[in-house]
Formats: structure tokens, sequence, C-alpha cells
């Protein structure tokens, strides 16, 4: 395989220069933070894998990758400053189809899981004999390092990958995409969502655990057995293991039998101990706003009393999806080599996100034709109907005026005075005009006789 016209591995003359990003092997964080000062020391810091699990990290990072990826991406070329959508066989292809074993959804769905993950995104360029981009590839961020020469180029050391069809190798900045959240520390390094949310996460997790472990003993805490004498620990603890074996769990419930005078007091659980579900909540609230995605979205939380899809989505597309699609955008941009110079770019039809009901669609539409701002045949296709004959051009009511003419009105002594048709000016005194002209009876008489024949002729008909 070779990229560029340079055998794989890369080996260039900074090689030996080259030296790896901080932050971590990989050039992301495996391990958060310490959540508390000594944690590390404890052996408790945060891993993303476990933060990962919480049903609200989860939920944020399907629903944004998913979202992004119905998206149909657009090939646009800028024609009378305006873009219009186009194909190229140069650029269409891969945009339609990123490389042979996934599709078009599934690959940008693995972008941008990749980007909310682990903050780093790495996508391989394979270019052709002509020099274009034919396929594209999301490689695993744990396998991908950054690295910096010494004179500032940017080079990216890949393990292998058997489905881009490569071995370890090195290849510089040019032939690797690289989209990257949250570059806190370095700029070379993203930071995902997890890193603020982690403890957060960890939090509803020992929530859900200690829940589950509650329901597993039939929703009961815990007791005491009390003796009215001293009982040796070694009494104790055999009382102890004999309790649990038959009376715990699957055992719970039966008939137990109590000597010596012995007691079994259950200890209650106050109210604020038993608030699990608003521990649960407010563990979900804080990942969200990590994500920036509304909590109604994954089902934490109650809907806005107001009913409007279209505010909804806007409000959604704003916060948590919008800087994703300029981001890739403009990556997609560069790695195709096309962009303002070239007069061509990429662009998310963002129709398929901010899809709005039925009624409001066709107010909108008819509104825009009303006002002249689209064509019918252009409100037509926006409901993927046929064009009509009369449909091409916009309309507008003939008693609207233009700001230039009424300025132009008001600029008069009197604006709201009435037009007058102006005077035909009277024929200049000529005697000659008076005087009869010898052909007028003669023309006359062939006037009348034309007229004649006119009027005989419709008759006729």
């Amino acid at each position: 395989m070779r990229i560029l016209g340079l055998p794989i591995p890369f080996t260039g003359e900074n090689q030996k220069a080259l030296s790896s990003v901080p932050y971590g092997s990989s050039g992301w964080y495996p391990v958060i933070h310490e959540p508390f000062p000594g944690a590390w020391q404890r052996n408790l810091p945060i891993n993303t894998d476990s933060a990962a699990s919480f049903h609200a990290d989860f939920a944020c990072k399907t629903l944004i990758a998913r979202d992004i990826a119905k998206l149909r991406v657009k090939l646009v070329e800028k024609i009378d400053d305006i873009w219009s959508e186009t194909t190229n066989p140069a650029y269409s292809p891969v945009l339609r189809r990123p490389n042979d074993y996934q599709t078009r959804n599934q690959f940008w769905e693995n972008w941008m899981l990749s980007k909310l993950s682990r903050g780093n995104t790495y996508v391989l360029k394979v270019r052709d004999n002509r020099n274009v981009v034919t396929s594209l590839h999301v490689l695993d961020p744990t396998r991908v390092q950054p690295l910096v020469a010494d004179d500032g180029s940017v080079f990216y050391r890949v393990n292998g990958d058997n489905l881009a069809g490569i071995r370890e190798i090195t290849v510089p900045a040019r032939e690797i995409i690289h989209d990257r959240m949250n570059c806190l520390f370095h700029p070379l390094c993203g930071t995902p969502p997890v890193f603020a949310s982690g403890l957060a996460s960890m939090l509803g997790l020992n929530a859900q655990k200690a829940s589950a472990l509650l329901f597993e003993n039939s929703s009961m805490p815990g007791g005491i057995l009390t003796a009215p004498a001293e009982v040796s620990d070694q009494v104790a603890q055999s009382i102890k293991m004999k309790w649990e074996a038959n009376f715990s769990k699957i055992n719970l419930g039966r008939v137990a039998i109590l000597d010596n005078g012995m007691k079994y007091e259950k200890i209650a659980m106050t109210n604020v101990e038993g608030q699990m579900v608003e521990s649960l909540k407010w563990s979900a609230e804080v990942v969200c706003s990590c994500y920036h995605v509304p909590p109604y979205k994954v089902g934490v939380g109650a809907l806005p009393s107001y009913n409007n899809v279209q505010s909804l989505n806007v409000e959604y597309y704003s916060q948590a999806v919008q800087s994703l699609l300029e981001e890739a955008e403009e990556l997609l941009d560069h790695a195709l080599g096309i962009g303002w110079g070239v007069g061509l770019g990429c662009e998310f039809d963002t129709d398929n996100l901010l899809r709005m009901d039925s009624v409001t669609a066709i107010t909108a539409i008819r509104d825009a034709i009303g006002a002249g701002v689209m064509a019918p045949n252009e409100g037509r296709a926006r409901l993927d109907l046929k064009p009509v004959k009369g449909g091409e051009s916009p309309y507008l009511q003939q008693q609207n005026y233009s700001l230039a003419a009424l300025a132009k009105r008001d600029a008069q002594d009197d604006p709201f005075k009435p037009n007058t048709p102006a005077a035909i000016p009277a024929p200049a005194n000529d005697d000659s005009a008076d005087a009869p002209d010898e052909m007028d009876d003669e023309k006359l008489a062939a006037i009348k006789n034309i007229a004649r024949w006119g009027a005989k002729s419709m008759l006729t008909a």
C-alpha cells in the first residue's frame, strides 16, 4: 500500500526527531484525573469505560451520534454567491460510501462515537493514482498516537488495522483527519465530556448498585441480633454466618427461632437515605449538561410545557449538534482538497434533523411563497412533489411597492396629494391647419368604404 507515492511504513528525515505528545500513551486520557486528592493512592481513579456504562452517558452519546449519522452529506457548489447541491466524480463517491465495509450512516456514527467517547477521531485517507481520496477509515483511537517533530511537523503513529489494510505505520498529518474535542491540555489531545461527568456517572452507578442489592433483599434493610448476655466473638461469628445462610436472599421470609433471650431488631431507613430516585436524576442531569443535551431528550425530567417540535429541535441542534457538524464539514473540505478556493464544499443536510410536523411545514412553505421568497415549484420540491407548469417564478401581490418607490413619494411636498393626469398640449395656432385639404373628401370616402366592408364581413361571418 502506498500513500502519495510513499511506501508504507513511512520513513522520513524527521522520523528520528519525532516525540510523542503528552497526556497518555495513545494521545488521550485512558483514565480520568483523580476525583479527589489522594484518590490514585487508594486505587480509586475513575475509568472512562466504567463511567461510560452509566445510562445517561450512553444515551447522550448514542443520541448525538445517531442523529448526525442520519444526516446526508451533500456536495455543494457556489454559483452566483448561492450554494447549490451538485455532483462530482472525484468527490461524490467517497461521500456516498466512505469505505467498503461501512455504510454512510455507520461511518458517521463511528466517527462521532469515537469523538464523544475518547475525545479524538482519527480517520485514515486512502488515495488512488490521481491523488484523489477514494476511501476513509475510522481508526481505533487507542491505537493512534500523535507525534511532533522538532520543526513542529505533526505525524501519527498508527498500529496495525486489518480493516484499513495497514500494518504499523507512521504517516504525516495530511493523511489523517483528526477531529478532536475540548483540547484542554494540548492542541493535539481532545478531552471527552466524561472527563467532567465521570464522578456523577460513578455516583449514579453506585446508587444503582445499592438499589439492586436492596431489592435483591426484597427491599428490606439489614437488622441486628441482640443477646441479654455477653457473647464471645467466635459464637457471634458463628451465629452471623448461620443467620445469613438461612434467612437472607432466597431464604428471606423463613421462620427463625431464637433462643437464649436473643432478639432481632430491623434497621429502619430514613427518608433521606431512601431517596435514590432523586440521586439518580441529579446524576443524569449532570451528565446531560456536560454533553449539552436537554435532559428530556434522554428521558430525564419532564418535557417542556410548550408543544412546538421545531423550537425543541432547534434548541437541541444549537446546543449539542451544530458545533460537531461545523467541525466535521470543515475537516472534510480540507481532507478532500475542496473549499472556498475551488468553489465546492461539504454540507450536512439538516432538514432531517429539523423536520417539522406536517401542519407547521405546510404553513411555513405557504408563507414563503406568499411573501415572494420562494417559487411554488421550490415549495413543492420541499414536499417531494413534481414541479408544475408556471411555478418556476416567485409571485408577489401587485399592490406592494418597493421602499425606493415609497421614499420617492414621501420626498414630495405633499405626499398625499392625488396624482392628476398631465394636460395634453394644444396644437399650435397655424392658419394652414384650418385650411381644408383637397384630399379630405376622397380620404373620407375611402375610410367609409373600408368601414362598411369590414362591418359586412363581420355580419357574414
